[in-house]
């Protein structure tokens, strides 16, 4: 299967419970960000998610809350860098109890010594590893030397110690589409679970010159689409296929909600409109209509999977043609 199955059964019978309740609405994905802290300086990072104090982070029960207040099915922890974040084993484990599927987003370079001896497998757990590239390029947007062969390391080590593996991939300007298959095949050669391929967004406080237009994502995408059914990648084929100009769907900006030192972050991960305290704050007073509709200017270049994932499965439920097509996606990863 695409994903575990144990994973995929959660999702749907989330999905189920929330259709049985009337809502419309409701949380896919919580995105964790505990602290603002990171070793490295990406290109293409928002400057307040690497430069926060350690002081400044949240405390265990903190996040656990945002976990109970979301009721979201998956938790990707983010940051910052979650593997400098101290309390990680007790926060991963808090997680695991409530029953949730974690995503530790990490660029590997602590995972020797922050992960393997303190945090063991589990089936609730997978490390999602960034590589935006390969060995040239990947250094370039971390702006280190090494960070490649480290994240490389730690495919590696991570699989033979028997930890789910995903692979995240974000398409750059500079990003040659000859590359991210390159970068596939290597994926598949090491033996990780998965490989999320989605194109680079600009975050209002990142000003250089690497993201991508709507052009750009099209034209990338549309080769990426071309040569995705030889891998076992993540993004779903609709998903593939909006990113290549081939379909259009309205955002799902509530899909995927993020908190983070500075509370709930709205509309979005990637768009920082405000951030308020409580969730009912966050869920009762955003404006959702009008961020589903991406009339903002902000909204223009965006087709990140985090927002558009979900309106994938809520439009494919409206067809079964296209439900059957997903469903036949996912068993055969």
């Amino acid at each position: 299967m695409r994903m575990p199955l144990h994973v995929t059964t959660d999702m749907i019978q989330h999905q189920l419970r929330q259709a049985w309740r009337g809502n419309r609405r409701y949380p896919y994905v919580l995105m964790l960000e505990p602290l603002y802290t990171c070793n490295l300086a990406c290109l293409g990072c928002a400057v307040e998610r690497h430069t926060g104090k350690l002081e400044d982070r949240l405390p265990v029960a903190a996040c656990l809350r945002a976990v109970d207040d979301s009721g979201a099915p998956g938790v990707s922890i983010c940051g910052g860098e979650p593997t400098v974040y101290p309390e990680l084993p007790e926060l991963v484990a808090g997680i695991i109890a409530r029953k949730r599927h974690i995503y530790l987003c990490t660029n590997a370079l602590l995972l020797d010594k922050k992960v393997f001896d303190r945090i063991p497998p589990h089936k609730r757990l997978t490390i999602n590893i960034h590589l935006d590239g390969l060995r040239q390029t990947h250094d370039y947007v971390c702006a280190r030397d090494g960070v490649f062969d480290k994240a490389i390391d730690g495919v590696r080590e991570s699989k033979r110690r028997g930890y789910h593996v995903m692979i995240n991939t974000t398409v750059f300007k500079e990003t040659a589409v000859e590359e991210v298959r390159q970068l596939c095949d290597l994926v598949q050669d090491l033996g990780a679970d998965g490989i999320l391929i989605s194109p680079g967004y600009q975050y209002e406080s990142v000003e250089r010159d690497i993201f991508l237009t709507r052009r750009d994502i099209e034209e990338k995408f549309e080769a990426i689409l071309g040569f995705s059914k030889s891998y076992r990648l993540t993004s779903t084929p609709m998903f593939l296929e909006f990113a290549a100009g081939k379909r259009s769907y309205r955002c799902s900006p509530w899909s995927t909600v993020t908190y983070t030192p500075r509370g709930w972050k709205r509309p979005c991960y990637l768009i920082g409109d405000g951030y308020v305290e409580t969730w009912d704050e966050f869920w009762h007073s955003t404006d959702w209509d009008y961020w589903e509709s991406r009339q903002d200017d902000k909204c223009q270049n965006c087709a990140m999977h985090s927002g558009f994932e979900a309106s994938v499965v809520m439009e494919s439920a409206k067809k079964p043609r296209e439900m059957f097509r997903l469903a036949a996606w996912h068993v055969t990863g």
